[in-house]
């Protein structure tokens, strides 16, 4: 009896040093992923402030977002700020869109071009604004077709109107043979000096 209870006994300690052999260690959190390591050296981020992050306990990009902002970061794993915000845009990325709420307007709806006040439903071009009193949209010449509309564009030939102080000008730059796209952006650009060489040619043509 002696040696049949010894060999239970050494046979449960086999038992218990196999389980103990075959149990299973606690799974590691993961790391960044390769696509992640490269984007972040795309912000700024060097290997070695990788590997530090790691350290902090920063280990994914949700991590970040944890971190708070990019001031934090920045203080935190000893990233330059600038960096730091490279890195906190990106990786709230996908919740700023999905927070942002779009808006669609009508075709029809106006807004003032001064005050950018939202015009009655029954406004009629040349109207006075509901809210500053002026016209929401003046009715302008067009350089090009020599129609005449409101708005920002000719509602003919769809070439943005110009200042009416520039429509001679723009005239000009029309006949000298200049695109009807390029006219309203050079005028746009050029110096009061600029203008007053274009009037003379207008005055002289």
């Amino acid at each position: 009896m002696a040696k049949k209870s010894g060999k239970s006994k050494g046979t449960r300690s086999a038992r218990g040093g196999k389980a103990r052999a075959t149990a299973r260690p606690p799974k590691a959190k993961r790391v960044f992923s390769e696509l992640e390591r490269n984007i972040l050296k795309s912000k700024g981020v060097a290997q070695a402030q990788i590997a530090k992050l790691i350290q902090k306990g920063i280990r994914c990009r949700n991590d970040f977002v944890e971190v708070g902002d990019a001031a934090t970061l920045a203080e935190f794993a000893g990233l330059p700020l600038e960096t730091a915000e490279k890195v906190m845009a990106w990786a709230r990325g996908g919740a700023t869109a999905e927070a942002k709420n779009i808006v669609v307007e009508s075709g029809d709806i106006v807004h003032c071009v001064y005050c950018k006040t939202k015009q009655p439903v029954d406004y009629k071009p040349g109207d006075l604004c509901v809210s500053c009193g002026k016209q929401a949209e003046p009715v302008l010449a067009c350089f090009w077709c020599s129609s005449s509309g409101p708005g920002k564009f000719c509602r003919q030939c769809g070439a943005e109107f110009v200042p009416t102080a520039d429509l001679p000008l723009a005239i000009l730059l029309k006949r000298e043979g200049l695109p009807r796209d390029e006219i309203p952006a050079k005028l746009q650009k050029m110096s009061a000096a600029d203008k007053q060489l274009l009037w003379g040619r207008v005055r002289r043509g």
